[in-house]
């Protein structure tokens, strides 16, 4: 939900405008047990969906959270879950709301079964290993929860760099707006994609790798050192960071190519 959205079904008559100033009510920050300030607003302001980081977190804040979200938006994203936290919700949750827990990314998507999301672009996402396949999966699931089509290529590494070009050719050829890349290790591959197209590439370095360097340390510094215009870094792991600020860009592309 988000005000462009509400305005949008005011004007074509889907809702009232006391409806309309119900919805946008909803979109304020709110207190949960006196511990957890929700940021309804944030999906109208930012575009961005609130995603709830549940690693650290008690069984029970997540559900009151989880509750709580659901009630004033219809869906929630969830990050770094683990099985037990996955296995409780899906109990309370499932029956009532379309329930998807992404165990390779960690996530969970709740929504009712109803809830829609207005297409917003088109981005890729490669990762370099198999080991890097959970972050990508992270990238890929927030940037579809926001109206993304994602395509996505999976171990094109440069160890065999040969396995990159029918990926990146299918990726120019859908003409996406952006392109995520996730790599551990040395981290090289954004730099390789980014010298080969003409979109942004947003790099992911991924914890993976052993000695020096190791824990992401090389893949970032590779990234943040390279000579190619273009490359974007966000931290280490952050594959949620990645999809949404790819998303963001392939929504505001969109928007520029129908003025256009």
């Amino acid at each position: 939900m988000s005000i462009r959205s509400i305005l949008e079904d005011v004007v074509t008559g889907r809702i009232s405008i006391d409806e309309a100033e119900k919805k946008l009510r909803f979109l304020a920050l709110e207190l949960v047990n006196n511990s957890v300030k929700l940021d309804i607003g944030r999906e109208a302001r930012r575009g961005i969906p609130e995603v709830i980081y549940a690693e650290g977190k008690t069984i029970d804040d997540l559900i009151k959270i989880t509750r709580r979200v659901l009630e004033n938006h219809g869906r929630v994203i969830i990050s770094r879950v683990n099985n037990e936290q996955a296995k409780v919700l899906e109990e309370l949750f499932n029956a009532e709301y379309a329930f998807n827990f992404y165990e390779r990314a960690r996530m969970i998507v709740i929504k009712e079964n109803s809830f829609r999301v207005e297409k917003t672009g088109r981005i890729g996402v490669l990762a370099a290993g198999t080991a890097d396949i959970p972050i990508a999966e992270e990238a890929r699931i927030t940037a579809e929860e926001m109206g993304c089509e994602v395509i996505y290529e999976y171990d094109v590494g440069i160890a065999g760099i040969h396995r990159l070009f029918p990926a990146l050719k299918k990726m120019i050829e859908a003409d996406v707006s952006c392109i995520v890349v996730v790599a551990g290790m040395e981290g090289a591959l954004p730099s390789v994609v980014a010298s080969l197209t003409d979109v942004p590439v947003i790099g992911v370095p991924r914890s993976v790798g052993y000695g020096f360097g190791a824990g992401g340390i090389g893949a970032l510094t590779t990234m943040l050192q390279s000579c190619v215009l273009g490359l974007l870094v966000v931290n280490i792991d952050n594959g949620v960071n990645a999809g949404a600020s790819a998303a963001l860009i392939a929504r505001k592309a969109k928007r520029i190519n129908k003025l256009a």
